[in-house]
C-alpha cells in the first residue's frame, strides 16, 4: 500500500490505523508512507520532523519514504506511474488530497486506487487483503 501522508491533515489520524493494519497483516502487507506538501501545505516539515511527528505522536514503524511532489509537473516518477494507465497498464487515477491509497500486489502491480476517506480497515482493503 502506498499512501501519500502529511502531518497536519483532517486525515492525519489515519496514521494510527495504517500502523495497525501494518502490524496486524505483517505478513502479507508494507505500507509505504509518502510525505507530500502538495495539499494545503499540510506537510511543511523536512524530513526528520516528519519522522518524529509520525514514531512520537503515532508510533509509526512502516516505512516512510523522503517528502515527494505528487501532482503536476514536479511530479515524482511514482506518481507518473500510478497516475497514468499509459504507464501501469491499469488505470488512469488521480491524488485529490492526502491520505490517498494505492494497493499494489505482490509483484508491484497496481490493482486499486482508494480516495482519502477510505480509512486502512476499510471492508474494501479487508477483501483485497485477504484474497
Amino acid at each position: 500500500m502506498v499512501v501519500n501522508v502529511a502531518s497536519a491533515c483532517g486525515y492525519t489520524p489515519q496514521y494510527q490505523q495504517l500502523q495497525e493494519l501494518y502490524e496486524t497483516f505483517e505478513d502479507k502487507l508494507v505500507v509505504v508512507g509518502i510525505p507530500c506538501n502538495d495539499f494545503g501545505g499540510q506537510e511543511p516539515g523536512d524530513h526528520q520532523q516528519i519522522q518524529t511527528f509520525c514514531s512520537t505522536r503515532y508510533g509509526v514503524s512502516f516505512p516512510m519514504a523522503a517528502k515527494l511532489s505528487i501532482k503536476g509537473a514536479q511530479a515524482h516518477s511514482l506518481y507518473q506511474w500510478l497516475g497514468s494507465k499509459a504507464l501501469n497498464g491499469v488505470m488512469d487515477t488521480e491524488v485529490r488530497w492526502n491520505f490517498h491509497k494505492y494497493l499494489l500486489d505482490e509483484k508491484g502491480k497496481l490493482v486499486k486506487s482508494l480516495p482519502s476517506a477510505v480509512e486502512p480497515f476499510d471492508d474494501e482493503v479487508l477483501r483485497w487483503l485477504q484474497s
